[in-house]
């Protein structure tokens, strides 16, 4: 008698996929007025923006056309001597 049972095909699809982001998305990521999620909901910091977005707020509704854009920069190290008193 064959054997009727057969085991199921091994998944072919990794478990754990990044999905891929919008060019949105990846702006919001990197604009100095994104409000980070510890700061309570993420979304646009801009005071023209934030009560318009509220917690609802989608990236690719406001960002591919952002006129208050700016990037996020990191500070530059100073060396101790040039401040300036």
């Amino acid at each position: 008698m064959p054997d009727t049972f057969s085991p199921a095909p091994p998944n072919e699809t990794p478990a754990a996929t990044t999905p891929e982001l919008s060019a949105a998305v990846i702006k919001f990521k990197s604009c100095r007025w994104r409000r980070p999620p510890e700061d309570g909901p993420e979304c646009c910091g801009h005071r023209d923006v934030l009560p318009i977005a509220g917690t609802s707020f989608k990236p690719d509704s406001w960002c591919p056309d952002c006129e208050f854009f700016k990037l996020r920069r990191t500070p530059k190290k100073r060396e101790p001597g040039s401040y300036s008193y």
